[in-house]
């Protein structure tokens, strides 16, 4: 009797350790949204920084993961329907990038989890409740905007002392981008600088925007970065330098494209943070239980090369307080 209970015990665990093997063996393969209004890269998959971040928590790409991309390209009206084909797709998570995304991607579904990065202020553009409680399938990453806003014009300002007119060109569809302007124009009063409001929809809205600042010459140019302005940065980058007018950008690669200066987060740390709410979620978490993070790092980028072709001396308080210099 005892023999044939050890026997039985033996089969039982070894059929368990078998399925449990084959499970481990087999394994499951997550499948990872991603959702942004850019252009689409030439392989077709998400920033290599997220990727990178996901495979050193052990998510394999062609092992446990796969990536479905979606780019409208700064046309932002396929968004919505780029986000109903990954929710088709059924994938298990959506990452998105910029405010108009992370929308369209919460617009096309409450069940499928969002992680959603460079979104601006996720509260006061209505994305989210509350960085602590999201609630719903959302969270991620939010920038703190009016900080933000305060601290780029600062330093525009201390490199730029007479600068008492700014031009800011921002993605006026971009109800996230469109709050950013808020805070800017705000920051910009403060310090008693005048703002001009150049609103873009379209590429074609672009020589709009220049022909006005040739005719009201301001002192300064900042940049709001979305989908639609980065596609265009070039244009905006090689138009100040032609202009000798000096120009605020949110993101370093912008200064090694040839702009002046820029402070901000680093869009790869963000989507470095994404992937441990990927994590965090794959793994049985819920989105809107995750507290939403604010960027912790910002980098203060100068291009001293653009400077000198500006004429502009960058003042010595001003160059000790940048983490990269551009020579």
């Amino acid at each position: 009797m005892v023999l044939r209970r050890r026997v039985l015990l033996a089969v039982v665990g070894g059929l368990f350790g078998f399925r449990l093997t084959g499970a481990l063996g087999q394994g499951k393969t997550w499948t990872v949204g991603f959702l942004a209004g850019s252009a689409r890269p030439a392989n077709g998959l998400p920033p290599a920084a997220l990727r990178q971040a996901l495979a050193q928590l052990g998510f394999i790409e062609g092992k446990n993961v796969a990536y479905e991309g979606r780019w409208a390209e700064a046309q932002f009206d396929r968004l919505p329907r780029l986000a109903a084909e990954l929710v088709e797709r059924h994938v298990d998570v959506i990452v998105s990038t910029g405010w108009l995304a992370a929308n369209a991607a919460k617009h096309a579904t409450a069940a499928v989890p969002i992680v959603a990065a460079a979104v601006g202020d996720a509260v006061e553009s209505g994305l989210v409740a509350s960085l602590s409680r999201p609630n719903g399938n959302l969270t991620g990453i939010s920038e703190g905007e009016a900080e933000l806003s305060a601290k780029r014009l600062q330093l525009l300002k201390e490199a730029v002392p007479n600068a008492s007119r700014l031009a800011v060109l921002w993605n006026q569809e971009d109800a996230g981008m469109t709050l950013r302007y808020r805070k800017i124009d705000s920051a910009a009063r403060a310090l008693g600088v005048t703002v001009m409001a150049l609103g873009v929809r379209e590429p074609d809205d672009f020589e709009s925007a220049f022909a006005a600042i040739k005719r009201e010459r301001p002192q300064a140019i900042f940049l709001v970065t979305d989908a639609l302005t980065s596609l265009n940065r070039q244009r905006v980058i090689e138009f100040a330098a032609a202009e000798r007018i000096p120009a605020m950008y949110e993101f370093g690669s912008y200064v090694q494209d040839g702009g002046l200066m820029s402070y901000g987060p680093s869009l790869d740390d963000s989507l470095r943070r994404a992937a441990y709410y990927i994590d965090r979620i794959l793994k049985g978490a819920k989105p809107g239980q995750l507290a939403m993070e604010q960027p912790t790092r910002f980098y203060f980028v100068i291009n001293l090369k653009t400077a000198k072709s500006l004429g502009l001396t960058i003042p010595p308080a001003v160059l000790i307080r940048a983490d990269q210099v551009v020579q």
